[in-house]
């Protein structure tokens, strides 16, 4: 999940890299020509829109920030697997006469965690089974109070980048580099269930289309037959019908 921020980031480096492209292409313009200046300068501004990405996918950070619309409610929806730990840190802007009631569930209904009038904190549970969790965000406003848009900021981790090495560390007493061993390990293993998981996917996609290749067959078969018989029955009816009329012999 993406922070989206209109003031700093890959935007306000973009804008001031245009400029400086700008300011090169006008100089490439005096020596070689208008034409070739406006594709130079098209050129460095895709090359600078490509780094700005290449950026933003290595800095990309977890945390999600939304406007809660008063009277309103926000969910968020994601697929997560069997026994994963789940964190999340949650931010409420203030509203006077509003109040934001904060619930976590699974996708039988199952709550997780719950909080009335939350205005920040934290939640952590533990998933049983391979199910889609759904985080709600409930506005409620209060008699006699318009109500205004409030931001809500959500940090969620899950996995091993919800673990806290630091405090495992300091409890089984392990050196910086043990940690870090730890901490590749289990994600390593991670790695591993979700490759696991993924080639279970594909078996499951691999038998169900054998399955309808199979269904296909039996069908264009079925139908082949029936038209073959349809056709005998009109040839035996019609010729019935010409000896009838004494059309044929």
């Amino acid at each position: 999940m993406l922070v989206v921020n209109p003031v700093k980031g890959p935007c306000a480096c973009i804008a001031t890299n245009n400029n400086h492209t700008q300011n090169f292409s006008t100089t490439a313009c005096r020596r070689r020509g208008m034409s070739r200046g406006k594709i130079g300068m098209k050129m460095d501004g895709a090359w600078l829109s490509v780094w700005c990405l290449v950026l933003v996918a290595l800095t990309g950070c977890q945390a999600i920030m939304f406007g809660l619309q008063p009277g309103s409610v926000k969910c968020l929806k994601e697929e997560i697997h069997k026994d994963v730990l789940v964190t999340g840190d949650y931010k409420i802007g203030n509203a006077v006469g509003q109040v934001v009631d904060l619930k976590v569930t699974d996708g039988k209904g199952h709550i997780l965690f719950s909080k009335d009038e939350a205005d920040g904190g934290k939640f952590a549970f533990t998933t049983e089974d391979y199910d889609v969790f759904e985080i709600c965000f409930i506005s409620r406003v209060q008699q006699g109070h318009r109500g205004i848009v409030q931001e809500v900021t959500l940090d969620t981790k899950h996995g091993v980048e919800a673990k806290s090495y630091e405090a495992l560390g300091e409890a089984a007493k392990l050196k910086p580099l043990e940690i870090e061993l730890k901490r590749l390990e289990d994600l390593s293993e991670s790695i591993v269930k979700d490759f696991v998981y993924m080639r279970q996917r594909e078996e499951e996609m691999r038998d169900t289309n054998e399955s309808t290749n199979s269904r296909v067959l039996y069908f264009s078969l079925f139908s082949l037959c029936c038209l073959v018989g349809l056709a005998t029955w009109q040839v035996l009816y019609l010729r019935k019908f010409f000896k009838a009329k004494k059309l044929i012999e």
